[in-house]
């Protein structure tokens, strides 16, 4: 982060941007692409997936930016966007994957496979490979709390506030996930 992006709050940032002054947008950008892209990648699992998913939160962000609240934290406007993003990349792959089957065999090599590429396989170690499986394969309602609560330190409050639950929800979520990834690394 530069010296400048000290200077200049997340609403600075955004009454810059919105007032069509680019060094706003970078601000946030800097600020926020991190956070953003591990919430990102902890959902989809493939770096490259993540970083295009990642750059359509920011779109979507900036596009939407007359409409944040500058009373409310930026970071967890932007993290509700990436859920929600997230979401969307769920079900084109679900659609991706129907149609896959629905093809013909030879129409289907077209469809990209969503599985890791081998290189991206051999930068991480079994063990962070299977702890990334077993997260990935937690249900939504788990994983998203868990994802911000344990991995992006957002506190329970503001995790609730991202997801538009209650706090206690979240509390219990995380404790469950919690337990279910424990069982899932058991075996």
């Amino acid at each position: 982060m530069s010296g400048r992006d000290d200077l200049m709050d997340d609403g600075t940032a955004v009454a810059a941007a919105l007032s069509g002054l680019q060094e706003g947008y970078r601000v946030l950008l800097r600020r926020h692409r991190e956070p953003v892209f591990r919430l990102v990648r902890s959902h989809i699992g493939e770096e490259d997936e993540a970083l295009d998913v990642t750059q359509e939160c920011f779109v979507s962000a900036f596009a939407a930016l007359h409409r944040y609240d500058p009373e409310r934290p930026f970071r967890r406007w932007i993290l509700r966007i990436a859920v929600n993003k997230c979401r969307d990349w769920g079900r084109r792959r679900a659609v991706r994957r129907f149609l896959a089957f629905a093809n013909p065999l030879e129409e289907a090599e077209d469809v990209p496979d969503p599985s890791p590429n081998p290189e991206a396989a051999l930068f991480s170690s079994a063990e962070v490979a299977r702890i990334r499986a077993a997260l990935f394969a937690l249900p939504r309602s788990l994983k998203d709390p868990l994802i911000l609560c344990s991995i992006e330190g957002l506190s329970q409050d503001e995790a609730a506030a991202v997801l538009g639950v209650s706090r206690k929800a979240i509390e219990t979520r995380v404790y469950r996930a919690r337990q279910k990834l424990s069982e899932m690394l058991k075996g």
